[in-house]
């Protein structure tokens, strides 16, 4: 019995063109600023092949985009179900997560970062920085008013 290479179209690795092509005007419409435009193409891309990492992604930073990192921290768990060693994913929902409040969930995808990275890499730089910038604010922030009992 020999083994060979199953024909492209039945590959796993291997997406869909259409996929890859609406994943690119995301991907444009995301540098133009237009994140709702983003959104859409991204999921047009998943839905011409689920298996498109890099759609996920990219409907999360749209959602980051217009202020909704709970929508986002979704979007790059579905990504990390698929991928669980995608970096930009383990990134982007770190930020995410830092945005939501939710530094010590951070701090874990820092950790499986410089785990997978094994030096130095610049997605853990990113999400080092974004952890101390967030402690140095919440340090930084005066302690709320305590409300005062009426007697």
């Amino acid at each position: 019995m020999t083994a060979t290479a199953a024909p492209a179209a039945l590959r796993d690795d291997i997406l869909k063109p259409q996929s890859v092509r609406m994943a690119e005007i995301g991907r444009a419409a995301l540098a133009k600023g237009e994140a709702q435009a983003a959104i859409d193409a991204f999921e047009a891309a998943i839905a011409s092949d689920p298996k498109n990492v890099g759609a996920y992604n990219g409907i999360a930073m749209g959602y980051e985009r217009l202020g909704l990192p709970g929508k986002a921290v979704k979007f790059y768990r579905e990504a990390l179900a698929l991928n669980p060693s995608d970096l930009s994913a383990l990134e982007g929902q770190g930020k995410a997560l830092i945005a939501r409040g939710a530094t010590a969930r951070a701090q874990i995808n820092l950790a499986r970062i410089k785990a997978l990275c094994k030096t130095e890499c610049e997605p853990a730089s990113r999400l080092q920085a974004a952890l101390s910038n967030a402690t140095t604010v919440a340090a930084a922030a005066p302690a709320p008013d305590k409300p005062q009992a009426n007697n």
